[in-house]
């Protein structure tokens, strides 16, 4: 009789925690993102598992090649949250990016012989981004901007400081002790180092792998979350009606002065990693070439969900990086081609469309939206 109340305890405690565990995955789960199965988050965690196991394998270029490829994604997100999710068409987060990389060069290159550590460097890599983006969307959202005319604005705002930028050559041109170093762009930038004082750690090369790989799945987890919210539903309601969304009591206005102003900051942490990991950052990254990249690559991918925004990344970007090695205009080819192709082949992105065949193929009655 024992035996039997020990084993229904036993198992009403593993269903407790099964219970205590869906409940915790439920709270990433939604019609907004792809993925609510155990099927789906079995591969999750071996898909980071192989990629944690990727330094142990690959040389230190290889981890440095990929460590720089992730970095991209942070910039993908961030277009990915105010246009796929907010329906505002930013061309110019790489504005952001950069801002991010430059004010992480200053402030690291100033506070680590004083502090010893980046971290107040990576912090104003984000916060800086973050009030620019605020400033920009202030006037364009109070002052009804919208449409076209936000892709304008902001592409004229990377431009602007490109060109600023591009003009500070000269010893002249220098914050405390960094030079800004004009168009031939910021050099000394520091390492990646966490800690103050005495208790600092310098991150190396794989370090570096291992703490942009961490920041990736915590921004890529958080962002589920908060998609799948009420917040995410009003940021959706917006993308599809702004009127009808302003028509049932919502700050329309205010909703995406806050997605513009997150999605600068998430661009400013890329920018950061970006200078941290090649110790250098220049101003043609904020030039046209460069603005239209993340377009492309979400577009590619899937500009509505998340996986799409990651996976386009890192395809079309892996790929434009090995074909640039054979040669620069066959890379520039490769990537025209692929954004017509899935613009008039797959509009909705390469991951949705594949996401709807594979709901109505295998589970046509528990399909989700992606």
């Amino acid at each position: 009789m024992s035996d039997k109340t020990e084993t229904v305890e036993e198992a009403a405690g593993e269903t407790g925690l099964s219970q205590r565990l869906y409940g915790a995955l439920s709270r990433f789960e939604g019609p907004h993102t792809i993925g609510t199965s155990d099927r789906f988050w079995l591969g999750f965690l071996i898909v980071v598992a192989t990629i944690l196991s990727y330094p142990m394998l690959a040389s230190e270029f290889g981890v440095l090649t990929t460590t720089t490829l992730f970095v991209w994604v942070f910039l993908s997100l961030s277009l990915s949250i105010c246009w796929g999710y907010a329906g505002i068409f930013s061309f110019g987060q790489t504005a952001f990016f950069g801002l991010g990389g430059y004010t992480f060069g200053v402030v690291g290159i100033n506070l680590l012989p004083v502090t010893g550590g980046t971290n107040l460097a990576l912090l104003a890599a984000i916060l800086v981004p973050a009030l620019g983006a605020a400033a920009v969307g202030y006037f364009m959202f109070y002052g009804r901007v919208s449409g076209v005319y936000v892709a304008i604005i902001t592409l004229a705002v990377t431009l602007i400081l490109e060109l600023l930028f591009s003009r500070t050559a000269g010893a002249e041109y220098a914050i405390g002790s960094a030079q800004l170093g004009g168009y031939n762009g910021m050099t000394g930038i520091p390492d990646l180092t966490l800690g103050a004082g005495p208790v600092v750690i310098e991150l190396d090369t794989m370090g570096t792998f291992y703490f942009v790989v961490g920041l990736l799945i915590v921004m890529y987890l958080a962002l589920r979350y908060v998609l799948n919210s009420n917040y995410g539903y009003l940021m959706v309601a917006t993308r599809e009606s702004e009127d009808r969304t302003e028509t049932l009591g919502y700050d329309v206005r205010l909703l995406k002065l806050q997605v513009f102003t997150v999605a600068g900051g998430v661009a400013g942490l890329g920018g950061a990693l970006y200078a941290s990991t090649g110790n250098f950052i220049s101003p043609p990254i904020m030039g046209l070439a460069f603005a239209a990249l993340p377009v492309i690559w979400i577009t590619v991918g899937g500009r509505k969900t998340l996986i799409g925004a990651i996976l386009g990344t890192l395809a079309v970007r892996g790929l434009s990086n090995r074909l640039a090695s054979a040669g620069s205009e066959l890379a520039v080819i490769f990537v025209g081609l692929l954004l017509l192709a899935s613009v008039l082949l797959l509009p909705e992105g390469a991951v949705p469309t594949i996401n709807q065949y594979l709901q109505q193929r295998f589970a046509p009655d528990k399909g989700e939206q992606p």
